[in-house]
C-alpha cells in the first residue's frame, strides 16, 4: 500500500510574481483611488480611523494590506504579519487568483463560486468590494472591466479620463 511517491504540487513562479504585482498596483492605485475620486473618498470615510484589511492569496501570499492613519489611505506593504487587521479577503489558491486578475471572474462570481473568504465584519466588506470594483473600471480599459466588475458605471468620459490619469500617477508615484 506504501509503494507509491507523492508528488509535491508545483510552485508557479510565473503566476505567484503576477499576483504579487496585481496585487501591489492595486494596492496603490486604491491609496490613490481614495484621493481622485470623491464616491471612493466617502466608502472610505465610512470606515472607523485605523481600519487595516488584508486582501491576499492562501495558504502563503502573496498579500497586500491597506489601511486608514490619520484619515488618509495607506498602502502599507504585503506582510500581514504583527499588523491588527480588521477585515481579511482570503483568495482559496493561486489558481482563483488568476482567474480573478486576468478578468475573467470577478470579485462577485468569485465569491458565490466559494474562492473567497471574508474574516471580518459584512458592511465593511461589502465597502471593499465596491472600492476594488471601482478601482477595477479606473485602470481597466471598458471591454476587460466589463468583466471585471458586476454592473458597469455610467460615468461622463472626463470623469474617467481625469481619474484613470491620477490614479495611474498616484499608483506608480505612490501617492
Amino acid at each position: 500500500m506504501n509503494d507509491y511517491r507523492e508528488a509535491p504540487a508545483g510552485r508557479k513562479p510565473l503566476k505567484r510574481a503576477y499576483v504579487a504585482v496585481m496585487l501591489w498596483f492595486v494596492g496603490r492605485a486604491l491609496q490613490a483611488a481614495a484621493r481622485a475620486d470623491a464616491e471612493v473618498g466617502r466608502e472610505f470615510e465610512a470606515l472607523p480611523e485605523g481600519f487595516t484589511f488584508a486582501m491576499g492569496v492562501l495558504p502563503a501570499g502573496p498579500w497586500m494590506i491597506v489601511g486608514k492613519r490619520a484619515g488618509r489611505i495607506r498602502y502599507l506593504g504585503w506582510r500581514p504579519e504583527g499588523i491588527a487587521l480588521d477585515l481579511t479577503l482570503k483568495i482559496k489558491h493561486l489558481e482563483a487568483a488568476i482567474l480573478m486578475f486576468t478578468f475573467r471572474e470577478s470579485t462577485a462570481v468569485a465569491t458565490a463560486r466559494n474562492r473567497m473568504i471574508v474574516d471580518g465584519e459584512v458592511p465593511p466588506a461589502c465597502a471593499i468590494v465596491r472600492i476594488l470594483d471601482i478601482v477595477e473600471v479606473y485602470l481597466l480599459p471598458k471591454f476587460i472591466a466589463r468583466l471585471a466588475v458586476k454592473r458597469y458605471p455610467r460615468w461622463t468620459w472626463t470623469r474617467k479620463l481625469a481619474g484613470r490619469t491620477r490614479i495611474y500617477l498616484g499608483a506608480v508615484l505612490g501617492r
